[in-house]
Parts: structure tokens; sequence; C-alpha cells
């Protein structure tokens, strides 16, 4: 039997660290090395932590609470003992460990068994080969989710972990642009349990759990030990052998005052939970009467979904749906950006829209107008006044004629019985009218004048 559970580390958006008021930065905010530390978080002796981030406790409720956790209301604050060139102070203040009182307790997410979430400080960055160490990520909120080995296949890791991503994503807790982490437990019938450290992306996870179940079934392990993944030849490398917990001399901090949650503060951060993506897709399929495939996709991200509610509001529900998670995607794709990365006003959307609508521009120059979006959208009233659409039969057969006159070999190819020659020619109706020429009209005068 295969048994697999997860340890997931995330950062939490926060602005500040965990117990200092430097700058949280991480993943792909990083400055340059050392700029963004203090006594605090860099273990200067006889430097002391300031009270823990609230941003960062409630956001780590939210996580607990979404995860279907009991929130546990007294919070004491362990050091972690190991020494490691990374970790400044020799410990690292956490709320895990087997005294302490994580955020979250005994949870359940999409079947799978949650054993603890919990909040601790992130190490530094430590560089093995040149031996430097950049401080600028230590002390930065982290959040760790524990679940139960429930997991019996990578596919299901997977399948569970991309819901995951995208529920998180909904309460905008985590820094999005660096990812999560796993370290990955995993063990098969009469054999000892193996954790994998720091496995840094989905791929990789279901690779390294693939590659261990079969590294196991031709060596049972015998005695629980630590590996590592190389993601350079997929294979997994002894570390060491598993650490117990007393191992790391786990005692709780005299410096760090036990935290307090009241049942009011549980109840105030419940009811500000926004919606799952499961209740958003529900309500949208029930209220636009839109394919359930298509609202999929669209829930994946809050703020498409938040962006689609404005603009259905007052455009077709499924004009709106194809250009914000078709043509919108597009846009956002080819610049590498994320919605939330970009400023566009929803009212812009649907001032597009409307034009295309009511056929003022053709979708082509929306399109071409869309593209211009990022990264700030504008009024295309002003580009629609210039970009107006060709409408007069008269015109666009002069611009038909003129085309057929200088393009012989499609017109002949269209004339032998190749339909799609006339794709080319309006095509080229569309370029020399800079993409203003109504499209049906064109197609109609070139099919009259082909014959």
């Amino acid at each position: 039997m295969v048994k697999i559970g997860l340890e997931i580390h995330g950062y939490l958006e926060t602005k500040e660290k965990l117990f200092c008021s430097c700058v949280a930065e991480h993943g792909a905010k990083f400055s340059k090395p050392n700029t963004n530390i203090c006594p605090i978080c860099t273990g200067q002796p006889g430097s002391k932590p300031m009270l823990p981030n609230a941003a960062a406790i409630d956001k780590a409720i939210q996580i607990a609470l979404i995860l279907n956790c009991k929130i546990n209301e007294k919070l004491i604050w362990q050091r972690k003992h190991y020494s490691w060139p990374d970790l400044p102070k020799g410990y690292q203040n956490t709320l895990s460990g087997p005294h302490a009182f994580p955020i979250g307790i005994n949870g359940k997410f999409e079947g799978i068994k949650i054993t603890e979430v919990h909040l601790e400080e992130d190490p530094a960055a430590w560089n093995p080969k040149t031996g430097e160490i950049d401080y600028n990520r230590s002390g930065s909120p982290l959040i760790e989710i524990v679940t139960e080995p429930d997991f019996t296949s990578s596919s299901q890791v997977v399948e569970w972990l991309i819901t995951l991503k995208s529920t998180l994503s909904y309460i905008k807790a985590l820094d999005r642009s660096s990812g999560l982490k796993a370290d990955v437990n995993v063990s098969i019938s009469g054999g000892a349990r193996v954790e994998i450290k720091n496995v840094n992306s989905i791929s990789n996870i279901k690779t390294a759990i693939e590659h261990e179940l079969a590294r196991q079934e031709r060596s049972l392990p015998k005695k629980q030990e630590t590996r590592a993944f190389n993601e350079l030849d997929n294979t997994t490398t002894h570390m060491r052998f598993k650490e117990e917990a007393e191992d790391y001399r786990f005692i709780s901090d005299p410096d760090l005052p036990i935290i307090k949650i009241d049942s009011k503060t549980i109840k105030r951060i419940k009811e500000n939970l926004p919606e799952t993506p499961k209740e958003k897709l529900n309500k949208l399929i029930k209220k636009y009467k839109i394919p359930k495939d298509s609202t999929e996709v669209l829930t994946k991200n809050l703020d498409m979904v938040e962006l689609f509610e404005i603009v259905s509001s007052r455009i077709s529900p499924q004009l709106a749906l194809n250009w914000i998670t078709i043509e919108l995607q597009r846009v956002l794709n080819y610049n590498k950006k994320l919605l939330d990365e970009v400023e566009i006003i929803p009212e812009h959307i649907i001032e597009l829209l409307e034009l295309v609508q009511t056929k003022k521009i053709t979708e082509l120059k929306a399109k071409e107008i869309l593209n211009k979006f990022v990264p700030k959208s504008f009024s295309p009233l002003s580009e629609a006044t210039k970009n107006a659409t060709i409408s007069d039969e008269k015109e666009i057969e002069k611009i038909a004629l003129k085309v057929i006159s200088e393009n012989k070999k499609a017109v002949n190819d269209y004339k032998a019985g190749e339909e799609k020659a006339i794709n080319f020619l309006i095509g080229q109706v569309m370029r020399i009218s800079n993409k203003r020429a109504d499209f049906a009209t064109a197609k109609r005068i070139l099919e009259k004048n082909l014959k």
C-alpha cells in the first residue's frame, strides 16, 4: 500500500517580516542581497524580536479556515534548534513542535485530512558553493500546511495541489510570485518513511514521487531518511537519516508572549472570507447559464472572475466570457503578466465590447486595441473614432476589386474549388482597410465578384 503525505510551504503576502519591520521579500521580489535587514532578522547579539506581524497571523488563520481546521485560541512560539549556516540565531521561531499549538488543526480539504497549519519564520538564503548568505528573506512569514499520508498516487497529489493553489489564490494570502514548495513523505507497505525535501513545483513533486515509489519497490527502505530531489536527472539522493522532533530541542521562546485569539476574531475573519472556487463556479453557472467547462477556466483566477462579473452586468455574458478568458488572457500571456500585475479598468473593457456589439469597430480592430491595454488600459472611444467600421458596400467593393486584381493566384485557386483561398483574400481586404472593413460584407462582395 502506498502512503504519501505533504508538508507544503508558502510565503504569506505581507509588507513586513514576522518579527521586525524590514520589508518581506521573496520569490520574484528580491532586490540586492542583504539590503532589507536589521539586527533582529540577522540574529545580532542582544537583539529582541518585535511582536509578531498581526497581518501574518490573520492570513494564517484565513488559510486554516479555508482548510476547515479548528483554530487554536492560544499560540505559543517555539524555538526549533538546528545548526545550519542560513539560521543566524541557531534556532527558528515556529508555531510547530511537539508541545506547540499550531494555528489550525484537524482540518480536511478535498477529501484529504489536514494535520495542522502553522506559521514560522523563514531562514536566510545560503549558497553552499560560495558560502555566501543573503538575509533578505530571513524572518519572512512562512506558512506550512501538513497533511495526513492520505494520498495514494502522484496524480492524486497533483490534482489536489492544483485545487489548493486555486482556492488559496482567492483569499490572496500567499505570494503567488514565489510559488509553493513541499516536503514529500513517501512509503510503501513494510518500508520506512522517506522524506524528499524542498521540491519546488507541482511537476517536480509528481516526478519525485514516481521516482521514489519505483526506487522503494526495488529496494525497500528499512530506516527513515531524508532525500533531495535532483531535477536535472529526476532522481532522489540521500541527504541524511531522518531526525526526530527531539533532535531539534524544541523549547518555548521566552522573548515572545503567548498569542490569544478570541472567538470574535475568528468569527470576523471567517465572515470576511471570499467564496471558494467551487462556490463561485456554481453561482456563475446558475446566474449566467454559461457552460461549466468555461467557468472552470474563469474561476482559476479570482481577478478574472471579478472582472467578468462587472463586465457581464452590462455586456452579454457569453461575449464577456470569450473576450476575458480568451482574448484578454492571450494578451496577458504574450506579455508574461498576470491580471493583478497590470491596470485593467473594467469600464474600458465594457466600452470596447459595446463598440463590437454595435458594430462601430470590427472584432479585429477591437483585438488590436486590446493588445495595447497592457500595462495600462485606456478608453477605446477615441481609437474607435479613428478606426470606425467600414460598412459602405461601395467602399468595400472598391477595396475588394483591388485585392482581386492584385492576387491572381488566390483568385484562380478559389475558382478551381479551393474554398480556403477566400480567407486569404478577405485578409487582404482587412489589411488594406486597416482591419476596418465589415467581415461579413467583405466576404459577400468578394464571393459575388469571383463568380
